[in-house]
Formats: C-alpha cells, structure tokens, sequence
C-alpha cells in the first residue's frame, strides 16, 4: 500500500458549535494566548501558554534506534505538516447573548439554510479554503431512530424540511456541514450520527467523527481496564461516580440528557472484555455503573471517583480506588485541538493499494479520531476499538506510513540477544534517549 499526503495546509476555519460556552471560550481564548506567547503570575509564579494535553501538540514519538540501539524521540507535531492552532480562524455559533437570546428562528430547513449560509459567508468573509464544523454544546437526548425519519438519506432531508421533531439540531447542524463540504465533528455523547446522516456523508465523500470527548474519568477507564484484562486480573464490578457545576452538569441533571452520557461512558470497557474468553465468557460484563450529579459550587472543577473490583488468583479479591479533580474544559481543551488537527491532516491523506491504479482517501466516518472520543462512531463492518494505546497506535503508525517508516514496535531485539548487544557496544557511548526538535 502506497500513501500520499497533501503537504500545503490550507487557511482553516474552525465553526464551534457552542462557541461562547465553557469549552468554547477556552478553545478560542487558548489558541490567542499561545499564539501572542502571553504569560501571566499565579501563586506558583510565571505561566507561560501552551499545549499541554494535547496528543499532537506535546507528545513525542519514537522515530527508531540510533547506531547504539538508543531510543530516538521526536515531537509528534514534527512528523507531518500539520494544522497549527495559532493559525485557526475562530468562529462559530451560541445560543446565549445575555439570556438565550441568540437562537436561530423559522422551520428547521429555514434553520438548516442559515447554518449553510452562516458557513459560506464564513469562509468568504475570512478567505478560507476550508472550514470545519464542531459541536461542543450541551448533551441532546438520544433522537430515536425511525423508518421514514431518519433512516436514510432521502429521509434525513424530507424531515428537516417537514420539520420532524425528531431531528435534533446536531443533526441540523450536521446535515448544513455535510452539504457543504465540511467536516463535521460531533464532541458531545448523543446520536447526532443517525443513519441517514451516515449515509448521506458517504454518499457526498464529507468527513464526520464523534462522539463525545474523552477527557477524565473515561480515558483513564479506557487505560485501567485495559491493564487489568491484559494482565490476566478480571474486572467484576466497575462503579463511577462524578459531580460538576458548569452547564454540562446542570444539563445532565435531566434524566434524558443523562442518558446519553451514561450510554457513551458505559461502552468503553466492551471491547477490553471481549477480547479475553480465559477471564469473560460469551456476553459476560462486569457490572458498570455510572452516576453523574449536578452540584453546581465546584463549577468547572470536576470530581471523578471510581472504584474498579476485580477477581485474582485463587479466588481473591482486589480493589482499586481511584479519585481526580480537574478543570474540565482545560481538559477538554486539547481535545478539540487535536480532533480539529487530525481531522484536516486526513483530509490530505490518500492511499493506492498494491496493483491498483485510483487513490482512496478516508472513509468518510474518521474512526481515526477514536483516541478523543467516549463513544468512537466507526464505519459498519468495523471494531469498535476503545483501548487507548491501541489507538494512539494507529495515529502514531498512520503518520509513520506516511513518512515511508515501518509500524512501531516493541520488541526491541536488539537489546536480548549476545551477539546484538556485543555489536552495540562496541559503537561509542551515548545518552540512553535522543530527542530532536
């Protein structure tokens, strides 16, 4: 399989769906601070900006050995041209000027036809040669999928025109971005995605990934059961508890909204569990349960509180208990970087297969973007896969194939054999780690 990649990246627009929010105003007011290099005095000192928690942005990634079989790291940003936040324009849409004065009016085509016209003023008003669409707003409830509704694509667009109250405005928004040639990437946990948007992104080549960010309590799940299943430990009993105050807790303090969430949270072990038949049998899961609660002094500052019991050797028992505060939208953050970052960078990736002539670009549901999301949407036919090194392993040798180098591995023969490591020394000394740029 060949790879080729577009190296110019072009002026980009990002449209935030949700834009004066909380993760909205720090997406945007982040990326100004960077870009001017502001710093400012804290009790701890001088803070200067930056990208901390962003995959793309500050983390490295290892290129191979040096003559001595010394690990040779880079920074992940340095492997490709990529999209750089400082040079986003930002806009979008929100719902609240003062007291929710802001919304969009008329039918839910007027509605659709605004969106689309907002996009296209956007891009002309900025010179842009392309925009992409995210949606960090509130959690929507589920839309109940319907034959007629929302089945197809013929059927998504005759009930956004006849106003079908089962269109929820994701879908709208993400309807107006499909037909407009832009990316679309849904951040919060509802399905935004049903499936005649599905098909109606495949049948106009546009790009679409969701859902929900995986920011705190999710992505650390994704890695403690991975270990635990990996290690031979069996997770019988999975129990997480969170409480907020900003308007993501507030909005999930309705029943229905909740709902969403607690379905996108409580998928990410399923993949994990499945693949190891010595601890699980066929359709065994660990209880799983997820509690989200509104308490709205701690504002932004998230809590997160789990506990993970699992069965041992010989019957024993083991219990993990873990807790975490954090800033949730200084987590999310980085998030909407780098799902923005890769989304554009696949846009510029195509293949050719071995013998044939025509170059393939992406599918149009990205499953790529998987690492940054709850609930990753994938194409049918393929694995949900929510473990997260293996994801970031696909991001890291996706980049890899792109720059002609094999998939990373592991093993590292180099280091466990007589012979190899007799060859290693006798080249000069070096530092056990090299990093460049």
């Amino acid at each position: 399989m060949q790879f080729k990649t577009e190296r110019k990246v072009g002026k980009t627009g990002v449209m935030l769906v949700g834009l004066g929010g909380n993760n909205g105003c720090t997406c945007v007011a982040g990326a100004i601070a960077n870009k001017l290099g502001l710093t400012w005095e804290t009790k701890e000192g001088t803070q200067k900006s930056n990208y901390w928690g962003s995959l793309l942005l500050a983390s490295t990634v290892k290129l191979g050995n040096d003559r001595q079989g010394n690990s040779v790291y880079t920074p992940m940003s340095n492997m490709l041209p990529l999209l750089n936040p400082n040079d986003i324009v930002w806009g979008g849409w929100d719902i609240n000027g003062e007291r929710a004065d802001n919304v969009l009016t008329g039918t839910k085509q007027e509605q659709m036809e605004q969106i689309r016209k907002d996009i296209r003023d956007f891009k002309t008003k900025n010179g842009l040669d392309q925009v992409i669409l995210l949606w960090t707003a509130n959690t929507e409830r589920f839309s109940a999928v319907e034959e007629g509704v929302n089945d197809n694509a013929e059927n998504i667009l005759s009930s956004i025109e006849m106003g079908e109250a089962e269109v929820s405005a994701s879908t709208v928004f993400a309807v107006a971005s499909i037909l407009e040639g832009c990316t679309f990437i849904n951040g919060s946990p509802q399905n935004t995605f049903v499936p005649g948007v599905v098909e109606l992104a495949r049948q106009k080549k546009v790009f679409i990934a969701g859902d929900d960010f995986k920011s705190g309590q999710t992505k650390m799940k994704s890695v403690m059961v991975d270990f635990l299943v990996s290690a031979g430990i069996k997770p019988v009993s999975i129990v997480s508890y969170n409480h907020l105050g900003n308007n993501d807790g507030k909005n999930l303090s309705a029943p229905s909204q909740f709902r969403s969430k607690e379905i996108s949270k409580s998928n990410v072990v399923d993949d994990m569990v499945a693949s190891n038949r010595i601890l699980f049998e066929e359709d065994e899961h660990p209880d799983h349960v997820v509690v989200i609660k509104y308490v709205p002094y701690v504002a932004d500052s998230k809590r997160a509180m789990d506990e993970y019991t699992s069965e041992i050797f010989m019957g024993g028992k083991n219990t993990i208990v873990m807790h975490n505060t954090c800033e949730d939208s200084l987590l999310a953050t980085p998030l909407i970087y780098d799902l923005v970052i890769l989304g554009e960078l696949c846009q510029r990736v195509q293949v050719k297969k071995e013998g044939e002539t025509e170059w393939e670009s992406f599918h149009p549901v990205l499953s790529l973007l998987s690492y940054m999301l709850k609930a990753p949407l994938v194409p049918n036919g393929a694995p949900v896969v929510n473990a997260l090194f293996t994801q970031r392993c696909a991001i890291v040798n996706l980049m890899r194939a792109c720059l002609g180098l094999a998939p990373d591995n592991h093993m590292t023969l180099e280091h466990r054999f007589e012979s190899t490591l007799a060859a290693l020394s006798s080249d000069e000394p070096a530092n056990k780690k090299m990093r460049l740029g």
